[in-house]
């Protein structure tokens, strides 16, 4: 079994601070014990003179990290009502904030299933390198709750009306998907991915992005902006759903299946989350109302109904409360962005 002294492997390469994530069988799911690591970890090499870049991966074969531990969330919230769940959102939205703002080159390595707390380790990033196999996505909605981690920071900057597509049906981006939409920076093929890990040891990290990365495969989303841009930029999710499903557009009405599944109260939080983030000037606000969203999610049943059909039973069935969008109330949207219990985070 997997501890907490090796759930995270760090260790120096030549100049570089190299950070694993060590939980291969969980698909690397982040924990609030990771989190604090990884933090001590950054803590300790930026005054470090003989590191001079870190860099992120995941143990495994299948992808960097596949999200938070969702299950202890569920678990934390149904026996004591989420206040370890609230710390260790604290803590995780802190260095999402932390590593947006690092002073040393921070390059993450996209590669396999990137979700969720994956996406918060490695797209705020200064070089974010994807290969052919990376699959990024935001799965909240299909768990009950809204896109954080700043993900709705990089959902709401992304071209057009693309970053709302990718919310509310959770569809997943290839490497071109991911780069086209502001996720990734680069583009390397998997079989030279160890090259340019070694090289990251003692060359200037942008010397090594010129000598490995190739251009990126062409993004399927982007050529799909015209009808996502049109459907998504309706006022409401019922509205979006009518555009979606009138579109004669195959793509579109697949989408529409898509959100049908999701809950409804996560799809109206949602898309306020993301229509007002769009207002606020940078990360750090989008993480404060992120923290706030999430910390009033835990009162909502989707959240526990989500996890389980999703994550515990697996049976793939939630039964969502409300169940129709209709019945989801503008008040209902609006406490998910009421003030959180103690305080926000401070950054």
């Amino acid at each position: 079994m997997t501890t907490d002294d090796d759930s995270v492997l760090l260790r120096r390469e030549g100049r570089a601070g190299r950070i694993t994530l060590n939980r291969p069988r969980a698909l690397n799911a982040l924990t609030h014990a990771m989190v604090r690591r990884i933090a001590g970890a950054l803590d300790a090499w930026e005054h470090d003179t003989a590191v001079t870049t870190v860099v992120l991966d995941g143990a495994g074969e299948r992808g960097l990290c596949a999200g938070g531990d969702v299950r202890a969330v569920h678990d934390d919230v149904r026996a004591g009502g989420g206040a370890a769940a609230r710390e260790f959102w604290r803590d995780e939205y802190r260095l999402n904030a932390r590593i947006a703002a690092y002073p040393k080159p921070y390059v993450a390595l996209m590669d396999g299933l990137v979700m969720g707390g994956g996406v918060g380790l490695s797209a705020h990033g200064g070089i974010r390198v994807v290969t052919e196999r990376s699959s990024v996505a935001m799965p909240e909605t299909g768990i009950g709750f809204a896109p954080d981690v700043g993900g709705t920071f990089l959902l709401s900057r992304a071209p057009g009306e693309l970053g709302t597509h990718l919310a509310l049906t959770t569809a997943r981006m290839g490497p071109g998907d991911a780069v086209h939409a502001g996720f990734a920076d680069h583009f390397v093929p998997a079989a030279r991915l160890a090259e340019f890990t070694a090289a990251l040891a003692e060359a200037d990290p942008a010397e090594a992005v010129r000598a490995f990365a190739a251009p990126a495969p062409a993004s399927g989303l982007a050529a799909q902006q015209a009808w996502i841009d049109h459907c998504y930029a309706a006022g409401t999710v019922e509205e979006i759903l009518g555009r979606l499903t009138d579109s004669g557009v195959a793509e579109a009405k697949e989408a529409a299946e898509a959100i049908l599944g999701k809950s409804p109260t996560a799809l109206k939080v949602t898309l306020s989350a993301l229509r007002r983030a769009r207002l606020l000037p940078g990360l750090a606000g989008v993480l404060e109302q992120e923290y706030r969203v999430m910390c009033a999610s835990l009162a909502d049943p989707d959240l526990l109904e989500g996890i389980r059909a999703q994550v515990v039973d697996k049976d793939r069935r939630p039964r969502w409360r409300p169940a129709k969008l209709e019945d989801v109330t503008d008040a209902d949207v609006a406490r998910h962005f009421a003030a959180a219990p103690g305080g926000g985070l401070g950054l």
